[in-house]
């Protein structure tokens, strides 16, 4: 240990001769060799990163998509068929614009593929779910190796699937959101009366 802390303070001693002397200075081994990994290192965290985003943005979008569902769909069916094409169209775009289909520099760096809205109504409730397709994630130094030398026990399942994700791509991320058919206050109509 004395002698690596021997090693460093010369070589900072060195450094500040040359600075002091105007000499122009000289990259340590050190810097040139970590600096590389270093950028892996963080490249591999961001795409991490991306991944958390990703199911942080579906679950917030899902939220929405429900919520608005709930609040703008009708239980009178004879408006289901505006309630599947407007309705329904509208809140995707809104979803898409929010996950960052717009913007390519965002779908990139969430590896966006495809993002697909289904809609099932029940007596009680209206099942709301969002499907995102990604692309491979593009670390193809993650990707050298098969993914059962990998994923070798005792991990498991969960590890075929970030294999899958960051080098196959086109996994499927689901949110599932359960609302009831309404919550806003429904007008009251006498009887016999057609408004």
């Amino acid at each position: 240990m004395s002698a690596a802390i021997k090693t460093i303070k010369g070589r900072l001693a060195r450094a500040s001769a040359c600075l002091a002397e105007g000499r122009s200075g000289q990259a340590m081994t050190e810097v040139v060799l970590l600096f590389p990994i270093f950028l892996i290192i963080v490249f591999i965290t961001a795409k991490i990163f991306a991944l958390l985003v990703l199911v942080q943005k579906l679950e917030i979008s899902s939220y929405y998509a429900a919520r608005r569902w709930q609040l703008e769909s009708h239980i009178n069916a004879d408006h289901s068929n505006w309630d599947e094409t407007t309705l329904k169209k509208d809140i995707e775009k809104a979803v898409r614009g929010y996950m960052g289909f717009d913007t390519p520099a965002v779908s990139k760096f969430l590896n966006l593929k495809d993002l697909k809205i289904e809609v099932v109504r029940t007596q009680v409730w209206n099942v709301i779910t969002i499907t995102v397709t990604t692309n491979p994630a593009g670390v193809k130094m993650m990707c050298k190796y098969p993914k059962q030398a990998v994923c070798t026990p005792p991990y498991g399942a969960a590890c075929m699937n970030g294999h899958d994700y960051f080098c196959q791509g086109g996994k499927q991320m689901e949110v599932i959101k359960y609302v009831p058919n309404r919550d806003r206050p429904i007008q009251f109509v006498l009887p016999g009366l057609n408004n």
